[in-house]
């Protein structure tokens, strides 16, 4: 595990020397802030909505979610967000080794490729789990002038911790496979796209066959999870995403050790 730290450490501190890093945390804050500042805005209008019928038919008992039109919605977009932010992130964990001519090096260490693997993969967690974090202050301002349920708001972070978790594993796999960290940027994007997407080829298909293609869905297995629902076979899905992207990653660096 000291080796596996060290890397991390290494990693966590190129990170944050690059300004890659500063860029992509201020685009996904200043989208998030866009996002939220708007479904607040029109939150805070269906309420002067709802009240005024209220007014007219005293007894209305249903009320308006400040989860389901806030946090829901903010934390769908997130989603989308990370989809296209991550790949960025991503690439240049093991293609940058490449070009810049110490991956020979590294390979040649007394580090093994589990160690590397991890280290790597660790580190670029960390840096999402920063990302992350910049978004419980929308959370917070809810509850510091609102009443929302918190059960989905904790069910949801967990869940987009793991779909974040399967963005880098598959964005690492694609990294690890060359040396151009543009070209791993696109094929990251472009499988996670597809794995987003099939879900909406499943409901064209329909039947059984349209359930299985939809079952591979990364954005299918988030929904519920919005809603309050927590369901293990969506937890189990994306740790075995992440599985088989650490896998792929680990035959690819342990090919290239013995080339």
């Amino acid at each position: 595990m000291g080796v596996t730290a060290s890397i991390v450490k290494k990693e966590i501190k190129s990170y944050f020397t690059s300004p890659i890093a500063y860029v992509v945390i201020a685009v996904f804050s200043v989208m998030n802030g866009f996002v939220f500042f708007n479904y607040l805005s029109e939150f805070n209008m269906k309420v002067l909505q709802f009240l005024q019928i209220k007014i007219k038919y005293p007894e209305l008992s249903a009320e308006l979610s400040i989860n389901d039109w806030v946090l829901t919605p903010l934390f769908s977009n997130l989603s989308m967000m990370l989809l296209l932010l991550m790949p960025t992130v991503s690439m240049r964990l093991i293609a940058e080794e490449k070009r810049s001519g110490t991956f020979e090096f590294l390979m040649t260490s007394p580090v093994t490729t589990l160690q590397i693997m991890l280290g790597k993969f660790f580190s670029c967690l960390f840096f999402y789990t920063v990302m992350l974090l910049t978004t419980i202050q929308y959370p917070l301002i809810l509850f510091s002038f609102g009443n929302p349920d918190l059960k989905p708001v904790l069910i949801s972070y967990l869940m987009l911790f793991l779909l974040g978790a399967a963005f880098i594993a598959v964005g690492m796999a694609a990294s690890s496979l060359t040396e151009n960290q543009i070209i791993a940027a696109i094929t990251s994007f472009g499988v996670l796209l597809i794995f987003w997407l099939v879900g909406w080829l499943g409901e064209n298909i329909g039947g059984k066959a349209g359930e299985v293609i939809s079952f591979f869905s990364l954005f299918i297995h988030l929904g519920d999870s919005l809603q309050g629902v927590l369901d293990t076979r969506d937890v189990v899905f994306y740790l075995s995403f992440i599985f088989f992207g650490l896998y792929v990653t680990y035959e690819a660096l342990d090919s290239e050790r013995w080339r």
